[in-house]
């Protein structure tokens, strides 16, 4: 599994009308629905019902919301950069600006904590943020994730 795999080109966007967690859950939902072609409705209630279970805002300005999904039978991913960020209830009581959301079949499992693990480990890497955090094209925030794929490969 790769972070390539899981998050397609145009499932990355940067965004600067999202001013609260409802709004970013549904800006998740809106992207997810159009890259995925996926229920936006399924996705912010499933997101909406994890979030209750705890933050998933993991410090640093990060959070990487994720919920498992009836009918879909692989591990999926948008990227979500906000130009401001907003309060999301994270561990550290930052607020986050860099979102990475996972979408996961409801019986996978192992497969949502790779995933899960993977963008984890990615996303607490200070200058892969710092880089996401000077750009705001979804093409070149694409490429700086892919780019961190290939550097951890490489290694």
């Amino acid at each position: 599994m790769n972070i390539v795999s899981l998050l397609r080109p145009e499932a990355v966007k940067s965004v600067s009308t999202v001013s609260s967690k409802k709004m970013l859950l549904h800006a998740l939902g809106d992207l997810s629905a159009n890259v995925h072609d996926l229920d936006h409705e399924t996705i912010v209630r499933a997101l909406q019902e994890r979030e209750t279970l705890g933050p998933t805002g993991v410090g640093h300005g990060v959070a990487l919301p994720h919920a498992r999904i009836a009918g879909l039978n692989e591990v999926k991913a948008v990227f979500i950069r906000l130009e401001k960020p907003i309060d999301f209830n994270a561990v550290d009581r930052q607020p986050v600006d860099l979102f990475f959301c996972l979408l996961a079949p409801e019986n996978a499992g192992v497969e949502h904590l790779k995933a899960l693990a993977l963008v984890a480990r990615t996303m607490r890497d200070a200058s892969i943020c710092a880089k996401l955090r000077a750009n705001n094209e979804p093409e070149t925030l694409h490429a700086i994730i892919a780019e961190t794929q290939r550097v951890n490969q490489a290694a």
